[in-house]
């Protein structure tokens, strides 16, 4: 234990909750080892807001850690954050439900409702005091940031409408999820929706399937971008459509920008190789590694966060066989060499596989995707060209051949003449055929293409 958790093993109380064994020493023990409150009931109110769910009779319940002074039913607190202000109507404790009480004072923990209609207009680390009586805000206070956006869509269009009031429900009791509408050709309508990191998104989607039967299309996660222009202005990229066109790149960008991520891995020592070689692969920048113990390595690097949203942590936990640990903090921008990503299918683009990736890959990932599409697209009665394009630039092709009639089958014998006539008529009409027809992805072959492993 304490060369796992780093954990004193003299301190450890040694109880049984199922036989009783030492549980009466459990209270003395958290009495003389935490530390008291250390404000005072005579100063400002102030408190840190911690938590907070929706209720639908009462709205938005704030669960609150009193640092000074005292709140009760009736007065007027304000949001250091937001400058909002809103009346007390109810404070209580958990106990373990929420349990009215007088008031709550400095040191205590309890819930407040004020009248809140938005889980938005609260935000988790803010701190409350009176109104008319401002202090100092505690520190530490960061507004939540979405930092992993995807493309959600409903796989049937007529589930728009409940789809939208799942999105919303769920939204009620999770204020860092950003929501944005947004109308793709291809997918038809759906929302950009922004996470704080993958697993945000993953437990998001699930909570939408499970818990609201919603069947949904996910399009590739994305990271916000950083574009700089020549004349100083510097502008975020949050989807692949909003990504400047070759011309403008040339003309008036300055530079590319990612976002990077500073990555803690802890693993046992005979994986240290595979680990390596893993953050190499994915444009990591070593920082450094150190032995934990005999038989554990931590691991630290820099990686594009681009890297780690796609399938970086199922490679990890395979690679280690299930023995890592992985955990990352936001580490600023850098310049970094990008492109747009995007499929043509008869030198038409579809918007919704269209993707922003560092040059480097972008090679390999356009063959990749050009031959996946190749095998989910139907054959029509005319060639369909599928290519993939790095900023204005074909990395590859693939061809789905057309279906052709035996327009020659009724010939029995005769000149040849008559059936090169035969070919040349069909030949014509499969041009116009071309020229006029439009290549349709069905759904099908979106998801096939978006869920299919490399």
């Amino acid at each position: 234990i304490e060369g796992t958790f780093e954990i004193d093993a003299s301190k450890i109380l040694h109880m049984s909750a199922k036989t009783g064994l030492g549980v009466d020493a459990v209270l003395p023990s958290v009495i003389e080892n935490m530390p008291p409150p250390l404000g005072s009931i005579d100063q400002p109110f102030k408190a840190l807001l911690f938590d907070t769910w929706y209720d639908k009779y009462v709205g938005v319940v704030c669960l609150m850690a009193i640092k000074d002074g005292s709140i009760k039913k009736g007065d007027r607190i304000v949001s250091t954050h937001s400058k909002q202000k809103y009346e007390v109507t109810e404070v209580g404790i958990m106990h373990p439900e929420p349990s009215p009480t007088t008031s709550l004072q400095v040191g205590q923990v309890g819930y407040i409702t004020c009248n809140m209609k938005s889980v938005s207009e609260a935000h988790v680390g803010d701190t409350f005091y009176r109104d008319k009586h401002p202090v100092e805000a505690l520190p530490g206070f960061v507004p939540a940031k979405s930092m992993v956006f995807a493309g959600v869509f409903p796989i049937d269009a007529d589930e728009f409408a409940r789809l939208d009031e799942s999105i919303q429900k769920l939204t009620l009791n999770d204020s860092s999820v950003s929501v944005h509408k947004e109308t793709s050709a291809a997918l038809g309508q759906g929302w950009r929706l922004g996470f704080l990191g993958t697993l945000h998104m993953d437990v998001f989607r699930q909570r939408l399937e499970e818990e609201y039967d919603a069947s949904i299309l996910i399009t590739a996660p994305t990271v916000p971008y950083q574009i700089k222009y020549r004349d100083g202005t510097t502008r975020f990229i949050r989807t692949p459509a909003d990504f400047p066109d070759i011309h403008t790149m040339q003309d008036n960008v300055e530079s590319t920008m990612e976002p990077f991520v500073l990555a803690t891995m802890i693993f046992p020592e005979r994986y240290l190789g595979q680990m390596l070689e893993l953050c190499t692969l994915h444009r990591g920048e070593i920082q450094n590694h150190v032995y934990i113990d005999e038989a554990r390595v931590l691991l630290k690097c820099r990686l594009p966060m681009a890297e780690i949203v796609s399938d970086f942590f199922d490679k990890l936990k395979s690679k280690s066989q299930g023995f890592a640990s992985f955990d990352y903090e936001e580490s600023g921008y850098e310049a970094s060499d990008l492109v747009k990503m995007e499929v043509l299918l008869n030198n038409e683009a579809v918007d919704a596989l269209a993707s922003v990736m560092h040059r480097s890959t972008s090679v390999v990932a356009g063959r990749d995707m050009a031959k996946r599409l190749r095998e989910v697209i139907r054959r029509q009665l005319f060639d369909i060209i599928i290519q993939t394009a790095a900023n204005g630039k074909i990395v590859a092709r693939e061809t789905v051949k057309q279906l052709r009639k035996n327009v020659t089958a009724k010939c029995y014998g005769g000149d040849i003449t008559r059936k090169m006539k035969l070919l040349n008529k069909q030949k014509e009409g499969k041009k116009r055929m071309k020229k006029f027809g439009k290549v349709e992805l069905p759904q099908e072959a979106f998801l096939t293409v978006m869920t299919k492993s490399e």
